[in-house]
């Protein structure tokens, strides 16, 4: 099993220790590093700025947003980021949510599998670099009765193959990663639930396209919190906030895709009460509302003993590539979390 660094969002105040943080991953021997888009920093500017001052870890969008960009510039950003990186980029997709996709980017949030699909169908087609032609239910390439023509891409990405992801978090989405995808990335992932919320769709999408799991990377990300292990419910504690938003005011009450997952996890009551309280206004009532259970099966808490036990769990639940958001207050707190991660994978024999 390899180890990642998640990055975040860009400009929430800790920018210069982010990088320091993705060039201590780098010395590491981390596999990748990723960074992520919503409504603020952009991942490929991140992922560059990144790319351009380390030297052997991959660098991963996670994600870029389908309703942010046209399939071909899509394969355009890809194929521009392996090239300047050496063949270090890994490009992880993904639909966002209705309230970002219809608020931000004024794009309807609706068959999200068929768009999902066809995005990829045109992405892999450009960057192979064959003249691009597409008809679809979304997009029709080149528009007919017009001057356009097919055009194939003119940059050459430094592998013919660049790793795709996708984050997938619904059965349906799931099935359809595993069919159409070479990854699949998973937030709030239990290594107790794992197999029942996401493996077993993951399974049945590459049975359906005649492969199996060999060489599919199941790559779900958690927060990493370094400490003793009688503060683990204080440790645990620093998350409430982290899980509230994303059970409780993600999306909307009806399109919660956190909430749903949380339920599947049999936290059905506690998902109702956060979620409720959350879209109320009130985000401590709903914090304060989720259980500790939640936390410490969605995160890596504890000592490096305990965190290496967690590591063999996920391990053996099928995860490929862990990625790790370490916390801490200071860059100091956050490169120790980082360095404890590559410690307690040495001990839980995975490095």
């Amino acid at each position: 099993m390899q180890l990642g660094i998640n990055l975040g969002y860009w400009g929430a105040g800790m920018d210069a220790d982010n990088l320091a943080v993705a060039k201590e991953a780098d010395r590491l021997g981390y596999a990748v590093c990723w960074a992520a888009e919503a409504y603020g920093s952009d991942a490929a500017t991140v992922l560059t700025w990144v790319a351009a001052q380390t030297e052997r870890i991959d660098v991963g969008s996670a994600i870029f947003q389908i309703p942010a960009r046209q399939p071909a510039m899509t394969a355009m950003t890809a194929a521009t980021l392996d090239s300047l990186s050496g063949g270090r980029f890994r490009l992880g997709l993904g639909v966002s949510g209705p309230q970002v996709s219809e608020g931000w980017y004024g794009v309807k949030f609706d068959k999200p599998l068929a768009r999902t699909r066809e995005y990829v169908e045109i992405v892999r087609r450009a960057m192979s670099r064959e003249r691009l032609s597409y008809e679809g239910q979304h997009w029709t390439l080149p528009l007919p009765g017009g001057p356009g023509k097919p055009i194939k891409l003119t940059v050459h990405p430094e592998r013919e193959h660049i790793p795709l992801y996708i984050a997938a978090i619904g059965p349906k989405n799931l099935e359809q990663t595993g069919e159409i995808a070479d990854g699949a990335l998973l937030i709030f992932p239990s290594a107790e639930h794992l197999e029942d919320t996401a493996i077993q769709y993951l399974r049945a999408g590459r049975e359906k396209a005649g492969k199996t799991l060999d060489g599919f990377d199941v790559c779900p990300t958690l927060p990493l919190a370094l400490g003793e292990d009688k503060d683990v419910s204080s440790l645990a504690d620093t998350f409430r906030p982290y899980t509230a938003l994303y059970v409780g005011g993600m999306g909307s009450r009806k399109q919660n895709f956190y909430n749903q997952l949380a339920q599947r996890m049999g936290f059905e009551a506690a998902a109702a009460e956060i979620q409720d309280k959350y879209l109320a206004g009130d985000k401590d009532g709903a914090a304060a509302a989720v259980p500790h259970e939640l936390i410490d099966k969605t995160t890596l808490l504890g000592s490096v003993d305990r965190i290496a036990d967690r590591m063999k769990q996920y391990a053996a639940a099928g995860v490929t590539t862990l990625t790790l958001a370490p916390a801490g207050f200071t860059l100091d707190e956050r490169l120790a979390s980082l360095r404890a991660g590559t410690e307690a994978l040495e001990r839980a024999g995975l490095a």
